[in-house]
């Protein structure tokens, strides 16, 4: 792909080691990747993807790969124009390139701060040890809906499921999302993965989490995305984690605690050194 990203730290590390990049779409034989669209992903939610929404992950993913698409074809057309030879690209590219040198080098310069720090064994014990609440898998539920505009007709889809149970209602209610739901999860039947108390809007959260397994709501769940029909898939009880379970994580957080305190040193060490002046 010809385009250029810029991606914090942030983003470098936390896809340094991710699993090889799935192709997500081609367009005139340039491939997009998921690696890129995770990288801009990560940047664009400034690191906070994996805690929104399934639903909302999904609607963003797709927008990013949309206008990826839409960014090839206009590279492609600018291409053939001769855009690439004109005094104005070379003028833009060349200040563009001035300026990405610069953010590279800062950015593999942090990297490489970054890996130099180490986190002692008994400090990631201790750690677990002293904050036994923080490691707690809430409680989650897998839930299905279908999101429609108007009330009268979500009435009539719960109705139209009334007498239905176990599998024959799972499987109808899955046929109706894809047929009826305007919500971009449609196409999966509605499905919206598994997710905590308090993720989603309150009413679609105080609903879901007062139903049984293998239901679907009475009454149609109002929100400001329209009205909602529920369907609750599985649920999962709280647990603790154990030591093993969270170890990378407690480490690669008191990690990155300590690569800040020695970045905050070096800047202002670096900033001392400095002669900074500033234009009135």
């Amino acid at each position: 792909m010809k385009r250029y990203y810029a991606a914090w730290v942030l983003g470098l590390l936390l896809n340094a080691h991710s699993a090889s990049a799935t192709v997500l779409a081609t367009v005139n034989g340039d491939e997009i990747t998921s690696k890129e669209v995770n990288a801009v992903l990560i940047e664009g939610t400034q690191g906070k993807f994996d805690s929104l929404p399934s639903e909302k992950q999904n609607e963003l993913r797709q927008r990013i790969i949309e206008g990826m698409i839409t960014q090839e074809l206009v590279y492609e057309e600018a291409q053939k124009k001769g855009i690439l030879e004109s005094k104005e690209y070379r003028q833009e590219y060349d200040a563009l390139v001035s300026r990405l040198k610069v953010q590279l080098a800062a950015k593999v310069w942090e990297q490489e701060q970054y890996e130099a720090v180490k986190v002692d064994f008994k400090d990631v014990k201790a750690y677990f040890d002293a904050n036994p609440d923080e490691f707690v898998d809430k409680e989650k539920i897998h839930a299905r809906h279908i999101l429609v505009k108007n009330e009268e007709e979500a009435k009539a889809i719960i109705k139209s499921m009334k007498g239905l149970s176990g599998e024959k209602l799972k499987h109808e209610f899955i046929t109706l999302a894809k047929a009826k739901s305007v919500g971009p999860s449609a196409s999966r039947g509605g499905d919206l993965g598994y997710f905590p108390r308090g993720q989603m809007v309150p009413s679609f959260n105080d609903a879901v989490f007062s139903m049984r397994e293998g239901t679907v709501s009475s009454t149609p769940v109002h929100s400001q995305f329209g009205y909602h029909i529920i369907y609750i898939e599985d649920r999962k009880v709280a647990k603790k984690l154990s030591f093993d379970e969270v170890r990378n994580f407690i480490e690669q957080r008191l990690k990155m605690d300590k690569f800040k305190l020695i970045m905050d040193k070096k800047m202002a060490t670096l900033r001392e050194k400095a002669k900074i002046i500033y234009s009135k």
